[in-house]
């Protein structure tokens, strides 16, 4: 079994064929696909893929890159509908949320605001997180200290070895997906081999990080067992063992998933 950890399945780019990307993620053997919100205009298409096909779960959360033009009311919005859907066990987390200091031109205090603010939701409903690290590791570390939510995954992790370790410490998984396909890549690759079994979890952030087969075209769930098929490459053992091994960690760090794999 393999778990998308990390997937826009609702975005746009799949509005002409999103049915035969869900099929043909099931067929190569992708049995579950989260998928996180990123503004509260999609939190309805994120939570109507979980009803329409068992193989979806989501969570609901604002994305740092859009927190800008986001109105303070739909914090409001996110409580409210985390609320309305808190004994859906197919809600299994706050996200995508965090900080993003990579693009030049956000607004850092308004994005540790809204982040903040949610990770109180997350620790209020006592749910795990899936966050958005990108050049703000420290600073979501830091956060992450403040509020510690019950656990979550470190979405596209691209930090130092020291950085996973205060991940891994404060409960999280780290995400590798396409990013790791790339010989260029060390840093991430290097993490890839060097972390503990229990680090890391598989991901494709379809339609975006297209592994290097597919770049710089679409990226789409059914990738996974291939990006499954790197990471077994690059830690010395069979893509078998990834698939094992990283189902069990998001099995762990999303206990609400894990709920529905088991059928507990």
């Amino acid at each position: 079994m393999l778990i998308d950890s990390h997937c826009h399945l609702d975005a746009a780019e799949f509005d002409a064929d999103r049915r035969p990307v869900l099929a043909a993620a099931h067929a190569a053997g992708v049995a579950m696909i989260v998928v996180p919100a990123i503004r509260e205009h999609n939190f309805a298409a994120v939570r109507a893929l979980g009803r329409d096909d068992p193989g979806c779960v989501h969570a609901l959360g604002l994305h740092p890159m859009y927190v800008e033009d986001a109105p303070e009311s739909e914090l409001d919005a996110l409580r409210g509908a985390v609320a309305a859907a808190i004994d859906d066990p197919r809600l299994v987390a706050i996200g995508e949320i965090g900080l993003d200091h990579f693009v030049p031109g956000l607004d850092r205090a308004r994005q540790e605001h809204f982040f903040v603010e949610q990770l109180r939701i997350a620790r209020d409903f006592d749910l795990p997180v899936i966050l958005h690290v990108r050049r703000a590791q420290d600073a979501v570390l830091k956060q992450l200290r403040r509020f510690r939510p019950r656990s979550g995954i470190a979405h596209a992790f691209n930090g130092s070895l020291q950085q996973a370790t205060q991940f891994i410490e404060l409960g999280c998984a780290l995400g590798f997906g396409g990013a790791m396909t790339f010989t260029r890549a060390q840093q991430i690759r290097r993490l890839a081999a060097e972390l503990p079994d229990e680090a890391a979890v598989l991901e494709t952030d379809s339609p975006d990080i297209a592994p290097a087969w597919l770049h710089p075209g679409r990226n789409d769930p059914a990738q996974l067992p291939r990006i499954a098929a790197t990471l077994a490459e690059l830690r010395g053992t069979t893509p078998d063992r990834i698939a094992a091994v990283t189902t069990s960690n998001v099995a762990r760090v999303l206990p609400r998933l894990a709920a529905l794999i088991t059928g507990g």
